[in-house]
């Protein structure tokens, strides 16, 4: 083929590209995550640490039409007195489809988990998550309209090679409102499979959780502006495949309350019942008795912009432990029309 006919080929090409994308939006969005949490915990004999850094997740994309868009950029974290000697400690990459139309929304990709999954109790996956695993890397399926909301999701955490486990997380959670009360639950599977060469001793390994409330949402009555009430139970499920081809079920008693009123907050966690051993929740849950206080104070409240701190107790096994965080989020959007 000479260059006269590459040439045809690509002018027709950009002609085909105008015409499909010429009524499109070019999409734009820049996230910003600082964090500090100091989690004093020796006390009940769990690990102590501090997590302090920050992460920039930046995306570019092309909205399709009025349901579809397409997103590309990556999440990348920096933790602060870190001696890797780069600049990031670690880059993930950000890509996926969205779908969003009525009350169904829709991702596929690598997206990332705030305002997914980041509602999700302690108990059941860790606030951990959002400081290291920030995406959900496969499917999530929301449907949502003004009393009632369900999400499915399946999170791909390892692909399978001769070395390497095959490990994923699969999940449900939900919530139905009838005003003043509600329903909600949350449930997740995480399986554990082994690596392609499998060697003696090695096992399938599956884990998750279940957890139902019935509360009451008294928001906005009186002087505060926010006030829920809830309580329920809570089972996991614990099986290694090596040792029993049964699952360990431990069922405990939780309940929840949620205060507001202007920049101030307080939530009160209690759980009584059998210890858990949840792969990705929360260490305190591994005791019969827990109560945790969260007392918040949004010190910095603008357009994009929200800082908060937060000072924790624990009240576990007979101590006391504590935990003092700041949580910064920044985030800026912005679209044009393509001509």
């Amino acid at each position: 083929m000479n260059f006269r006919k590459y040439l045809f080929c690509f002018v027709t090409l950009l002609i085909s590209i105008h015409h499909q994308i010429k009524a499109q939006v070019i999409e734009g969005q820049f996230s910003y995550f600082g964090f500090l949490d100091n989690r004093e915990y020796a006390r009940s004999g769990r690990t102590s640490q501090t997590i302090l850094g920050n992460r920039i997740s930046p995306e570019l994309g092309l909205k399709i039409d009025s349901s579809s868009r397409i997103r590309v950029g990556f999440n990348a974290l920096y933790e602060f007195g870190s001696k890797k000697n780069k600049f990031f400690d670690r880059i993930q990459p950000v890509i996926y489809y969205q779908y969003q139309h009525k009350s169904t929304n829709f991702y596929m990709g690598s997206f990332p988990r705030v305002g997914l999954l980041d509602n999700y109790p302690r108990a059941l996956l860790a606030d951990t998550l959002n400081y290291y695993r920030p995406n959900i890397e496969g499917l999530l399926t929301k449907f949502e309209t003004a009393n009632l909301r369900e999400t499915i999701w399946l999170d791909w955490t390892g692909r399978q090679t001769n070395t390497d486990r095959e490990t994923f997380l699969f999940g449900f959670s939900g919530k139905y409102k009838l005003k003043p009360f509600f329903i909600s639950h949350y449930a997740y599977m995480f399986h554990n499979a082994k690596a392609a060469v499998s060697f003696p001793g090695d096992y399938v390994e599956d884990n998750g959780a279940v957890l139902a409330e019935l509360g009451l949402d008294l928001s906005h009555k009186g002087i505060l502006d926010s006030l829920t009430l809830s309580v329920g139970g809570m089972m996991s499920i614990e099986r290694n495949r090596l040792l029993s081809s049964s699952f360990n079920m431990p069922k405990g008693f939780i309940s929840n309350v949620y205060l507001g009123y202007k920049k101030f907050s307080l939530q009160n966690t209690f759980y009584t019942g059998e210890g858990h051993q949840i792969i990705n929740g929360d260490q305190f849950y591994t005791s019969k008795n827990y109560d945790r206080i969260d007392l918040g104070w949004t010190a910095l409240k603008a357009k994009n912009l929200e800082g908060k701190f937060i000072f924790t107790y624990h009240f576990v096994d007979g101590v006391t432990d504590n935990q003092q965080a700041f949580l910064l989020r920044y985030n800026l959007f912005g679209n044009k029309k393509l001509k």
